[in-house]
């Protein structure tokens, strides 16, 4: 992949994380915005870079799984929905799965699921494999306005108000992630 992060990327964006930064990374389709999941100050700093309202909750993305453990009551999901859940992943699909008691409202809003995604966009994966975490992923922009799809456009509306960004382009898909409930077969967004 020629948008391989370079270990002095890799260092500014740990760096970001440590300190409660923001950072913003292409995805599937538009560039998100991300922190630390666990890191209360910087969640809070997304939601408010972005007046999103913390009701809503938030989608997690990871290289695999195991980085959604902390996130995801895995007790809670049976042998007869387990094809279920892992057949849409690695891929664009986010899923609505039980959290964790241990999950705070700053991540799950006012829900007891939490919107997770094993993402199979190297760039994005990649992120998470280097940081060695989920991240939180909310499309970068303000709520209710359009998605940004490149680095230069989140520079210009966003500014010094975030830490890092990653410079790469976003993937091919047209359309934010589909959003799925996997154990009553709903569509939150298609």
């Amino acid at each position: 992949m020629t948008n391989a992060l370079t270990s002095a990327e890799f260092d500014a964006a740990k760096a970001a994380l440590d300190a409660h930064g923001v950072i913003a990374y292409p995805t599937e389709a538009v560039f998100g915005l991300g922190c630390a999941p666990f890191d209360e100050v910087a969640v809070r700093r997304v939601l408010e870079i972005k007046q999103r309202p913390i009701e809503k909750g938030l989608i997690l993305i990871a290289a695999d799984y195991a980085q959604l453990l902390d996130y995801v009551d895995d007790s809670q999901i049976g042998q007869d929905k387990r094809f279920m859940v892992f057949s849409h992943w690695p891929g664009p699909v986010t899923l609505v799965l039980p959290a964790k008691a241990s999950v705070p409202r700053y991540l799950r809003g006012d829900h007891d699921s939490i919107a997770v995604r094993v993402t199979a966009f190297e760039p994005a994966r990649q992120l998470c494999r280097a940081l060695g975490t989920a991240l939180v992923s909310t499309s970068a922009n303000l709520a209710g306005e359009p998605s940004l799809t490149t680095a230069a456009q989140v520079r210009d509306a966003f500014g010094d108000q975030l830490d890092w960004i990653y410079d790469a382009p976003v993937g091919t898909a047209t359309q934010p992630s589909r959003i799925l409930n996997p154990f009553t077969g709903e569509t939150l967004r298609s």
